[in-house]
C-alpha cells in the first residue's frame, strides 16, 4: 500500500462541538446536516441515493471501502451526500467484483471525506442532541470564518431539495411493449426502484418533480408512483396537489418515503422532523394487516404525524415502526393508493418487504 500524507481534520457541530479526524486525501470544506446509517454494508448505494443529498454521514460500521465500489451499484449518477463522516477508510479493497476504490470513486466525484473519527462518541451524540447542521474541513486554522458560514446555513426544516435530484427532462425506462405503464414522480428517485417496476413487466416514464397531472396522464399510465427523495416535504406543493388529483380520479398510486410524506400531505395529515431520522438496514416495521413483522432499510429525517393519521377517517395505518412507534405505511380507504416510510427496493438493505411491488401490480390490475 502506497504511503498517503493526511492532512488533520474536523468536524464542527452547528452547537461549537468539534470532534477531530484525518483527510483521506481531498481537502477542502464541505457544508450540510450530519446524520448517521447503522448499516453493515451497501455503503456505495448509500452515497449515491438521491435521499442522502445535502447530509453529512456518518457510518457506524467500523470499517468503509473494504469491498472498493462497482459502477452498477449507484443508486444514481453521482455522490449525493455533501461528506464522509468514518472510522477506519480502506484505501485498499478486497472484492474481485469490483471496479475501483472507494478513494479512486470518491475523487472521480470531488467528494470530501474523513476518517479516523471516534464514530462511536459522535453518533451518541447526535442521537442525544438530534441532526442538526455541521461543516467537515481540513482548514482547520479557519474555524472562526467556518462558524459564521455554518450559522448561515439554512436548516434541514423547510428546505425544498427535490428539484436539486430530479431529472430535468422526463425519460422512459423499460420495455415500451411491457404489459403496464407507470408514471413516476422523480423526487429523488433511486435505480432500483424503477429495476423492480421493470422487473415487473412495467414500462416506466420518469418525469420531473414538478410535472402537472395533465403531463402525467398525457402517457396513459396504468399506475402512478410518487419516489423516495432528500429534504421537507411541505414545500412540495406541485407533488401534493399531483397526489390530490391522481386519488381524486382514484388512479392507482404508490409512493415510498418522501412520496408517503406527499401522500401524507395531500390527505391533510402533517408531517415533522425527528430527533435523528431512521438511517440503516435493519429497521423492524409490523405490517397491521398480515400481523407480520418486516426487517426493513430505511432513510428519513421527517415523518407523518401519527395522531393525525389516526383522527383521519379517510386514512388507515397499515404499517408502524417497532422501535418509537411512527407510521410507517398507509392506505387511502376506498382509494386504490399506499405508501410506505421505507425502502421495499431494498438497495442496501434486506428484501422483506419487496412483495410492495408486487401489492402494487396486484393493484393496477385490479383498477
Amino acid at each position: 500500500m502506497k504511503y498517503r500524507q493526511r492532512k488533520k481534520a474536523l468536524i464542527l457541530l452547528a452547537d461549537g462541538t468539534i470532534f477531530h479526524g484525518k483527510s483521506i486525501g481531498k481537502e477542502g470544506t464541505a457544508f450540510g446536516e450530519v446524520c448517521f446509517n447503522t448499516g453493515t454494508t451497501g455503503y456505495q448505494e448509500i452515497f449515491t441515493d438521491p435521499s442522502y443529498y445535502g447530509q453529512l454521514m456518518v457510518t457506524t460500521n467500523a470499517h468503509i471501502g473494504n469491498y472498493g465500489t462497482k459502477a452498477l451499484e449507484s443508486e444514481s449518477d453521482d455522490v449525493k451526500i455533501a461528506g464522509l463522516i468514518c472510522k477506519n477508510f480502506s484505501f485498499d479493497y478486497s472484492r474481485p467484483a469490483a471496479d475501483a476504490s472507494l478513494e479512486d470513486f470518491f475523487e472521480k466525484h470531488n467528494t470530501l471525506a474523513i476518517a479516523d473519527v471516534d464514530t462511536r462518541a459522535l453518533v451518541s451524540y447526535i442521537r442525544d442532541n438530534g441532526a442538526m447542521n455541521a461543516v467537515i474541513t481540513t482548514e482547520i486554522d479557519n474555524l472562526e470564518a467556518l462558524k459564521k458560514q455554518l450559522a448561515e446555513l439554512p436548516s434541514m426544516k423547510g428546505l425544498e431539495l427535490a428539484s436539486k435530484v430530479s431529472t430535468k427532462e422526463p425519460y422512459f425506462v423499460g420495455n415500451e411493449n411491457a404489459t403496464y405503464k407507470i408514471a413516476a414522480l422523480d423526487i429523488g428517485i433511486k435505480k432500483n426502484i424503477l429495476r423492480n417496476l421493470v422487473s415487473r413487466d412495467a414500462y416506466v416514464k420518469v418525469f420531473p418533480y414538478n410535472a402537472k397531472f395533465e403531463e402525467l396522464e398525457a402517457f396513459n399510465p396504468d399506475g402512478y408512483f410518487l419516489s423516495n427523495g432528500p429534504g421537507d416535504p411541505e414545500p412540495l406543493v406541485d407533488a401534493q396537489a399531483l397526489a390530490k388529483e391522481i386519488i381524486a380520479k382514484n388512479k392507482p398510486l404508490f409512493g415510498i418515503c418522501l412520496g408517503h410524506q406527499v401522500i401524507a400531505l395531500a390527505n391533510n395529515i402533517s408531517t415533522y422532523k425527528m430527533h435523528n431520522g431512521h438511517r440503516g438496514i435493519n429497521h423492524p416495521v409490523k405490517n397491521l394487516i398480515t400481523g407480520k413483522g418486516e426487517i426493513t432499510s430505511q432513510n428519513h429525517g421527517f415523518a407523518i404525524n401519527r395522531e393525525e393519521t389516526e383522527a383521519n377517517e379517510n386514512v388507515e395505518i397499515t404499517h408502524v415502526h417497532l422501535n418509537d412507534n411512527t407510521v410507517a405505511g398507509i392506505q387511502i380507504k376506498d382509494k386504490n393508493c399506499f405508501s410506505v416510510q421505507y425502502h421495499p427496493e431494498a438497495s442496501p438493505g434486506p428484501n422483506d418487504s419487496l412483495y410492495l411491488f408486487d401489492q402494487f401490480i396486484e393493484n393496477i390490475k385490479s383498477k
